[in-house]
């Protein structure tokens, strides 16, 4: 219920501004909690973004600290229009000399065309068998353990489209597509898998004949070792071939495997030098240096941020003329100031494990004045000529001495250690959360007894006001009785 104000009502008592400026006496205790509270709440969102900041650098080092990307390979060719590689951890580095005298391919015959205004291409059936050519295409080795397979085509499924169908559907190791030129349309035939040992040959054998009367199925017919060439042969079944290193290499794909340890080699053009000649194509294979650097790269801006936040966050600001002077909200905390001289300790520390690379500074991370880490980008890229001192610098584990580990596995260690459930990080802001709840409830109890505490006030001034008013209403009466002006 509101309270009702007034000043005096009969001797002119402001009975209001009396309980106003005793009231603010009374609240200061909670003036001076709110105050608190304010306080408290900026040092736990602090907390909660130093606690984001470290993640990220948990994040980074934890990246440095694995071994994939330390054992990623990356290969460059002086042609990539005609080799390239594919690269997996167990790529074994080097260069490698490449050449390609032939490619992979899929053979494909075509029908005669079959007039444009065709409704049928014939009944009967087809037979197609999967197997090899040789190079003159008069001989033929069946694929062992692999059947011909014979294609029936019937009334209302002899079209077109409807004997491409079919032949897709038979898994008879072909595919076939339709194709209109100016002379009519052609049913293609083309083996699903390149490679010489992927050729075929086709019989047909007809129980209606083709449009007009003519050819029908038979203008697919292709088997060049029984004489049989009604089908044009536009691609023949090969094998791709080359050397790498001077020594041959026949795949059925284009791309060649198993030939150097964790890597694949890519064909795509045959090699040739301006006289026509096989020529060579160089192949690079090492350390991926660009996705190192970046990631070297990235760790330095995620310790940088925290490391200029941290200073932010505690920094002292003494009064300077009329200026004020102002504090961090983790001004003076021991928790913030414990783990900001960690942190800087670490980037300055040092490990015997990488070999001639000692300590940041060895690689252009040079630590500054104001905490953060500058990077000598000549610095680091002759480190990365090192990569196996690079890596134990900073992944690096010491079985004897864990303060000897590499320096981004003992940055690891520490993020680890203060956001755990029970570290330092979450044991703060935990107290600070339990603080922020006492103020509050600190202040409910206060302004409960402030709110009694005014209520007694107006009605003590409120009866002295009207006390006074019937004191000056006797003074004026008597003064009267006794002619008193």
């Amino acid at each position: 219920m509101a309270t009702i104000t007034s000043t005096g009502i009969g001797s002119g008592l402001d009975v209001e501004t009396i309980v106003s400026k005793l009231m603010s006496i009374e609240r200061q205790p909670v003036v001076n909690l709110q105050t608190r509270a304010t306080a408290l709440e900026a040092k736990l969102s602090s907390y909660g973004k130093l606690q984001s900041n470290i993640s990220t650098l948990k994040d980074a080092a934890t990246k440095l600290n694995n071994p994939d990307i330390w054992g990623a390979n990356l290969s460059t060719s002086s042609d990539a229009t005609a080799v390239t590689a594919a690269t997996s951890q167990s790529s074994v580095a080097g260069n490698y000399a490449v050449k390609v005298t032939q490619l992979a391919s899929a053979q494909t015959i075509s029908s005669t065309a079959y007039p444009a205004n065709a409704t049928t291409v014939g009944q009967g059936s087809l037979t197609i068998e999967l197997g090899a050519w040789n190079a003159t295409n008069t001989g033929f080795t069946p694929t062992a353990g692999k059947s011909a397979v014979t294609i029936n085509i019937g009334a209302g499924e002899d079209s077109l489209t409807a004997a491409r169908d079919k032949i897709n559907s038979s898994g008879a190791g072909v595919v076939a597509s339709v194709v209109t030129d100016s002379q009519g349309a052609r049913l293609v035939l083309r083996s699903a898998s390149t490679g010489a040992s992927n050729g075929f040959r086709v019989s047909a054998n007809e129980t209606a004949p083709g449009p007009n009367g003519g050819a029908g199925l038979s203008a697919l017919a292709y088997d060049p070792s029984n004489g049989v060439n009604t089908a044009t042969l536009a691609q023949s079944a090969k094998s791709a071939m080359g050397t790498i290193n001077g020594i041959a290499v026949v795949s059925e794909t284009n791309s060649v495997a198993n030939v150097i340890d964790g890597l694949t080699v890519n064909f795509a053009k045959v090699t040739l030098d301006a006289t026509g000649a096989a020529s060579e194509v160089n192949l690079t294979v090492g350390p991926d240096k660009e996705a190192i650097k970046k990631a070297i790269t990235d760790f330095t801006t995620a310790y940088n941020a925290l490391a200029t936040f941290m200073k932010e966050q505690t920094k002292f600001v003494p009064k300077s003329g009329t200026t004020a002077a102002t504090a961090g909200p983790l001004q003076g905390d021991s928790t913030a100031i414990g783990l900001q001289g960690q942190m800087r300790s670490l980037v300055s520390s040092s490990s015997t494990l990488g070999g001639s690379l000692t300590r940041f500074a060895d690689i252009g991370l040079d630590p500054q004045a104001d905490g953060t880490i500058k990077i000598t980008t000549a610095k680091l890229d002759s480190a990365l000529g090192k990569m196996g001192d690079l890596k134990k610098l900073f992944s690096g584990l010491d079985s004897a001495d864990a303060n000897n580990n590499g320096l981004t596995q003992k940055i690891r260690d520490l993020t680890d250690k203060v956001l755990s459930f029970d570290g330092s990080l979450n044991s703060k802001q935990t107290g600070l959360r339990d603080s922020i709840n006492r103020n509050g409830k600190d202040q409910d109890a206060i302004n409960l007894r402030l709110a009694l505490v005014e209520k007694r006030m107006r009605t003590s001034y409120t009866s002295l006001d009207k006390s006074m008013a019937s004191l000056s209403g006797l003074q004026s009466y008597v003064t009267q009785q006794f002619g008193g002006k």
